[in-house]
């Protein structure tokens, strides 16, 4: 089986061939002289992880200013889920400018936002009634979970899982588990915030029962059911290193969330959409959260997140409490029902179940030969391998984030972009497009093998 990727003649980027390609140094000329553009007005706070500077793009594949191609097996950080520039996005997306590009939903409304909505209370587990804020930012919908969580349960303290990861605003950066570089010097940081121990398989070696005790017994020891107002997890942790928790651990904790009051929150912003071969890797832990929290591919490239959670809870807000200048914007929502509609007309689902199945595969593969392959874990097109020193991975597991950066580098000289994750800097992430073909898989992941023959 290969991609689903649209290949009309009148599809956009199909100037873009399928194929990796280096015609240049990377970065080549015309990125370097862009380059120096950059640091002349654009702070080194905002980073990137190749300056390459892209000029076009189709599907899984990149095209820089210098005409090297990349296979992008980061889709911007799992935004563009089901492809650069996918026609019916795109066409959507297009439509939506020639009638209105913007009234604020809150002041003149219109069917696209609705639509979204009705997509989400659709889609998201549990089939009871469902409403639905949509916003514009990933850290924006963990902002207005929290803020609906404390209306609702009239509850100060908000909890979240060690190596988590949900923003860089003043309360997200207070949220995450990693200071540097999010949260180095940007305090005071918002009250409130409690992290508590989480499921962590192959470091902690313990069951996902006994992982939600240590868990459970932290957030009643530290801070009291009474206080909690809400429990903020990443059923599969992103930017943590793509931590899948141990078996029963989700279910325990929202089974004590909902004894006792407490908000159940997914952060779904990474996981979501089609990722993990299920619309929400909630799913795959057999989870009903009280709010879904949705961004990144929810619109194919295109700006929009969203709250969507139970009526009586999301009801909660006084009117005019939820909103804002930009969220829901038409175009946007636009694209998201296209979006939708694309992962059920040609079946995305089963695309990122075939995507795990090709690089569990490989890697594994990989894993045999090399042993500073610790772990290979994941779901869907949401797949990861923590790199150790060598001879550690079954005592000290030592982190080895230099091996990382290295494989990383070979990648992208080689025409592969691949993102690095971990709280230690120790992991590979995998998070390709829905599009992306097994042969242009191969391709990469043969770079990838070049890449640990060389170490």
């Amino acid at each position: 089986m290969t991609n689903t990727l649209d290949t009309a003649s009148s599809a956009p980027g199909t100037t873009v061939t399928q194929e990796r390609k280096i015609v240049t140094a990377i970065p080549g000329p015309k990125s370097q002289e862009l380059h120096a553009r950059r640091v002349a007005v654009v702070p080194p706070g905002v980073s990137s992880t190749l300056p390459v500077y892209i000029e076009r793009a189709h599907g899984p594949i990149l095209v820089d200013v210098d005409g090297n191609q990349f296979i992008d097996l980061g889709a911007g950080i799992g935004v563009t889920t089901v492809g650069h520039t996918r026609s019916s996005v795109v066409e959507a997306a297009a439509g939506q400018m020639n009638d209105f590009l913007h009234t604020l939903f809150t002041i003149t409304p219109y069917e696209e936002y609705v639509r979204v909505a009705e997509l989400l209370a659709e889609h998201t587990p549990g089939d009871h009634p469902k409403r639905t804020v949509l916003v514009n930012s990933g850290a924006e919908a963990v902002e207005n979970g929290v803020k609906i969580a404390r209306r609702y349960t009239g509850r100060r303290a908000v909890a979240v899982l060690d190596h988590a990861y949900h923003g860089r605003t003043n309360l997200t950066m207070a949220m995450n588990y990693k200071a540097a570089p999010y949260a180095t010097g940007f305090g005071p940081f918002a009250g409130d915030v409690y992290h508590a121990p989480s499921s962590y398989p192959y470091h902690d070696g313990l069951s996902g029962q006994e992982a939600a005790a240590r868990t459970i017994a932290y957030l009643e020891k530290r801070i009291g059911a009474v206080d909690l107002a809400c429990l903020v997890v990443e059923p599969i942790q992103g930017e943590g290193g793509f931590m899948v928790p141990a078996d029963g651990y989700l279910p325990a904790l929202q089974e004590w969330c909902t004894a006792n009051g407490v908000v159940f929150i997914a952060d779904e912003i990474q996981s979501g959409m089609a990722r993990t071969g299920a619309y929400w890797a909630s799913e795959h832990f057999g989870l009903v959260p009280d709010l879904i929290l949705s961004a990144k591919g929810i619109a194919g490239g295109l700006p929009l997140a969203g709250v969507t959670g139970r009526a009586e809870i999301m009801d909660s807000a006084l009117p005019g409490g939820l909103g804002g200048t930009f969220g829901g914007n038409p175009v946007s929502a636009a694209a998201a029902v296209a979006v939708f509609e694309a992962i059920e007309r040609d079946n995305l689902l089963d695309e990122g179940k075939r995507i795990e199945k090709k690089l569990k595969s490989r890697l594994t593969a990989l894993q045999e030969k090399y042993d500073i392959i610790g772990d290979v874990r994941g779901i869907g097109a949401m797949v990861a391998i923590e790199l150790v020193q060598p001879g550690t991975g079954s005592t000290t597991k030592e982190p080895n984030p230099a091996a990382v950066t290295a494989l990383a580098n070979h990648a992208a000289q080689n025409g592969v972009l691949l993102l690095t994750a971990g709280t230690y800097g120790s992991v590979l992430r995998f998070l390709p497009s829905l599009a992306l073909s097994d042969e242009l898989l191969d391709d990469a992941l043969d770079v990838l093998a070049e890449g640990f023959a060389s170490l």
